[in-house]
């Protein structure tokens, strides 16, 4: 049996209210009581009173409901009472001491009762109660249970055993075995078991679960690899560099578990809630036996509204209404590809204004394409792509990419040199060919008809970057490159808009580049220089104008922007999960989920708020019935059937709560009733 149940998201200070239970114990125990109940009721005077039946006499018959009443009390209350002490030493009297105090006080009375020898006994009353609060209990911790998915989804990413080279042999260890600088041998089709470096072999690796990109990735010699990462069909050797506490997958593993015990402010709130409403309970309680008493009202009947207004009051509702919101939406957010790291931060997210995007490497790829070509484009781009085969500049790079994406044949080079900040040149045909900046060309005296030059300086102005080819000393023709726009972007930021959220840009790079990519997206404002220790201050001047902004970048240089901003979402896979700053970090590179975000940010927070309501509006109706305002009516409230509404509404909040994962028929409905209110 796991008796560190609930101990492990015990950080933060949080306590987890079912530390140390087991889901299935209450359950178990649920049935024990259930059984013992039957024959409590037998006994008891309810078959006389409606039935007209009693169950038969033997010697010490009456001492029947005493004694199956006690083992209930002690062996399916005794959760309860354990809670309930757990409860006060930590000062936060809840919903177990409300449990706790109103079983106490239907046994205590009862067994007084029994040896007093006259007067009602609550037996049956406390037995029926007993098992409605376990199997509201059971009810409460599944669901919970189901939300602390997120972190085992990720456990199942790594195997659990490793295969080891001792002396040039490979042995299979556990996990936790594993020791810094030891080599593994992850064979076609394995789990890499932690981080580290490949010695030997090569294979196609694929990192989807972790960064999201779906291509695999070629790993070679001296290459970084990621625990969690599936391998392809080659044999890879491994010298581990990162062990468990320290692989990218355990920070993940990390941030979840912050963000399982990261509060929300309506959290909070519903804490406090539920401690205000337990003292309510306890002072409303007794204000009720008193009065009964005061009133003439036997002790028993005194009792038994206390009872009732006890478990009425049980703010267990309350207490489940934001947290199982809040974990399936964290949980719901990791399976649309982002990840909650500060539940605040989702919180935050319904009141953005102003999604501030930093450009390079979110809005656009950060690295370069072909735009367009002027001039004679099939030679100019196979000249371009010849003399740059070996290029190792971005530029020379993405003019090669363009070419074999092109299907262009590169023809035979020799004579290759690199001109320092100018370009390359080299022999092609023997002709010499020149690949290069205008600078080049205009010292060189070459001359660009008229009408090229007016397209290639309309490419100048939206910042893109030109590259001439010469051959023999004439122009062959121009290649217009910039930083490729991701498509996805502009689906992103449609939506966006559609969201009534504004949308502004930050770049270091020129004015005018940051204005062709503004007018390609439709972007509202941007900010062009700025320099990485600039961008905080950016946020605090969008901030200053009254805007909320959630912030978007790479978290590289963007950590004190992250921070700054009302909510810092972090784009990037890789070590950059690791950054501390950003509230919301998304697994992919995929802007379309900034919109995802708010959209769930606005549903939680719709959610959260009917829980509270159906949590609060149903004590404050029920609290006056149990405490027996309607008793002149004929009206009142059995402890058993307080307790059954109790139940009622804790499900109502969960059930409330788990549509939240159908929120596809929902959103509509909800888009109805927004319209609609």
């Amino acid at each position: 049996m796991n008796h560190n149940h609930g101990h492990h998201h015990d950080h933060g200070g949080t306590h987890d209210k079912h530390a140390g239970h087991h889901t299935e114990d209450f359950l178990k125990k649920f049935w024990v009581v259930l059984v013992l109940t039957i024959p409590i009721i037998l006994y008891s005077d309810l078959p006389g009173a409606f039935l007209g039946w009693s169950a038969p006499a033997f010697p010490g018959s009456h001492y029947v409901q005493a004694v199956l009443g006690s083992i209930v009390f002690f062996y399916g209350g005794f959760v309860f009472l354990k809670g309930a002490w757990d409860e006060l030493k930590m000062r936060m009297p809840g919903m177990m001491t409300l449990i706790a105090i109103a079983i106490s006080a239907a046994y205590l009375y009862s067994i007084g009762v029994v040896l007093v020898g006259e007067g009602m006994t609550l037996f049956w009353e406390l037995s029926t109660l007993v098992g409605v609060m376990l199997i509201g209990h059971w009810i409460e911790m599944k669901a919970v249970k189901g939300a602390q998915g997120a972190l085992r989804e990720l456990a199942k990413l790594l195997p659990d055993t490793a295969e080891v080279m001792r002396n040039g042999t490979p042995v299979t260890v556990s996990l936790s075995e594993l020791q810094e600088g030891d080599v593994v041998l992850v064979r076609p089709g394995g789990r890499v078991p932690a981080d580290g470096v490949v010695l030997k072999g090569e294979s196609e690796v694929d990192e989807s679960l972790i960064t999201g990109e779906s291509r695999p990735v070629l790993k070679q010699e001296g290459v970084e690899i990621i625990a969690g990462s599936i391998n392809g069909d080659g044999s890879l050797e491994i010298r581990l560099d990162k062990l468990g506490e320290h692989t990218f997958l355990a920070g993940i593993m990390r941030l979840v578990a912050e963000a399982e015990s990261s509060k929300s402010k309506l959290q909070l709130l519903s804490d406090r809630a539920a401690f205000y409403l337990t003292l309510l309970a306890v002072i409303a309680g007794f204000i009720t036996f008193a009065s009964w008493i005061a009133v003439g009202q036997p002790f028993g009947f005194a009792v038994e509204r206390l009872v009732a207004v006890l478990v009425i009051a049980c703010p267990h509702a309350l207490g489940l209404a934001i947290p199982l919101v809040a974990s399936i939406s964290t949980t719901m957010a990791s399976r649309n590809g982002f990840f909650v790291k500060r539940r605040l931060a989702l919180e935050a997210a319904r009141n953005v204004t102003t999604v501030l995007f930093d450009k390079t490497g979110t809005l656009t790829k950060g690295s370069f394409g072909v735009m367009a070509i002027m001039g004679d484009v099939n030679k100019t781009l196979s000249l371009a792509g010849g003399a740059n085969k070996t290029s190792e500049h971005p530029i020379g790079r993405a003019i090669v990419a363009h070419a074999y994406a092109e299907e262009t044949i590169l023809p035979q080079t020799s004579a290759f040199t690199n001109i320092r900040g100018k370009g390359v040149q080299a022999d092609i045909n023997g002709k010499r060919v020149f690949v290069g900046s205008s600078s080049f060309v205009a010292e060189s005296g070459i001359v660009i008809p008229p009408d090229q030059q007016k397209v290639i300086q309309n490419h100048e102005l939206e910042g893109k970057t030109v590259i001439h080819v010469v051959e023999g000393g004439s122009w062959v023709g121009s290649i217009a490159l910039a930083d490729v726009i991701r498509e996805e972007s502009r689906e992103a930021i449609s939506k966006l808009k559609d969201m009534g959220v504004r949308i502004a840009m930050i770049t270091g790079d020129a004015e005018d580049v940051a204005a062709w990519v503004s007018k390609e997206l439709g972007i509202d404002e941007y900010f062009a220089h700025v320099l990485p220790e600039e961008k905080a201050d950016t946020v605090k001047k969008l901030q200053a104008r009254g805007e909320r902004v959630a912030m978007v970048g790479d978290g590289v240089n963007d950590a004190p922007a992250l921070t700054q901003a009302d909510l810092g979402i972090a784009i990037g896979a890789g070590t950059n999960v690791a950054i501390e700053s950003a509230g919301i970090i998304l697994v992919k590179n995929d802007p379309r989920d900034i919109p995802k975000i708010i959209h769930l940010s606005r549903l939680t927070y719709r959610k959260m708020i009917e829980n509270l309501f159906w949590a609060t509006g149903y004590n404050i109706i029920a609290l006056p019935i149990a405490a027996g305002a309607l008793v002149m009516y004929g009206i009142m409230l059995q402890p058993a059937v307080a307790a059954v509404f109790m139940s009622l509404s804790t499900v109502i909040v969960a059930i409330n709560a788990s549509l939240l994962r159908k929120k596809r028929a929902l959103a509509y409905l909800s888009e109805i009733v927004l319209c609609w209110s």
